[in-house]
C-alpha cells in the first residue's frame, strides 16, 4: 500500500476486500461472534493507526496474522476460555464445507478448540483460508517443516478426539 493515495480509502478497500475473511478466522477462532466481530473491528483500527507499508499481494496476510495475534491474546484470557468454552460453536465452518451434519460440525469445531493455538492457527489458515504450507510459514515466521508437523500431529490429535467422541470415550 503507497501512502502516496488517500490512506483512509486504502483501509476502506481492504475492509469491503478482506473483512470477511478475517471476521471468518476470528469467529473459527474464538466461537464467539461478537468477540470476532470485535477483532475484525480491531484489526483495522490497528491498520489505520500504524499505516505500514505493505507490499502489493501481501494485505491479506498481514491483516490475518493480526487477527490472529488479537485472537491468541483473547484466547489466552481466562475470562474467555470460561466463555467461549462454554458456549455451543454453530455455523463456524464455511458454508462450501462439504460435512452437512451439525452435530458433526460441533464435534469438529470443539475438537479443533482441543488443539493447542499454534496448532488450532495452521489448521485455519491451511483448512480454511487455503494457505499452503511455504504461505503459512512465512506469515507465521517458522519453518515449513514445523507447519507440516503441526498439521500432521493436529491431524493425529483430531482423529483421536473425534473417536473419543463417537465412541463415547
Amino acid at each position: 500500500m503507497s501512502h502516496g493515495e488517500d490512506y483512509a480509502t486504502q483501509v476502506e478497500a481492504l475492509y469491503r476486500q478482506y473483512a470477511d475473511d478475517v471476521l471468518r478466522v476470528s469467529y473459527f477462532y474464538l466461537g464467539d461472534r461478537g468477540k470476532a466481530e470485535d477483532v475484525t473491528q480491531d484489526v483495522f483500527i490497528r491498520l489505520m493507526e500504524n499505516q505500514p507499508v505493505l507490499k502489493a499481494g501481501s494485505e491479506k496476510s498481514w491483516l490475518l496474522k493480526v487477527a490472529l495475534n488479537l485472537c491468541r491474546d483473547l484466547w489466552r484470557s481466562a475470562w474467555a476460555r470460561r466463555v467461549i468454552l462454554g458456549s455451543k460453536k454453530l455455523e463456524i465452518l464455511p458454508a462450501h464445507d462439504d460435512i452437512d451434519n451439525r452435530l458433526e460440525k460441533e464435534a469438529l469445531m470443539q475438537a479443533i478448540h482441543g488443539l493447542p493455538p499454534e496448532v488450532r492457527e495452521v489448521f485455519i489458515l491451511f483448512y480454511y483460508q487455503g494457505y499452503g504450507i511455504e504461505d503459512i510459514a512465512a506469515m507465521l515466521e517458522v519453518p515449513a517443516g514445523t507447519i507440516a508437523s503441526q498439521l500432521s500431529r493436529g491431524r493425529k490429535k483430531l482423529k483421536v478426539m473425534l473417536e473419543e467422541e463417537t465412541t463415547g470415550g
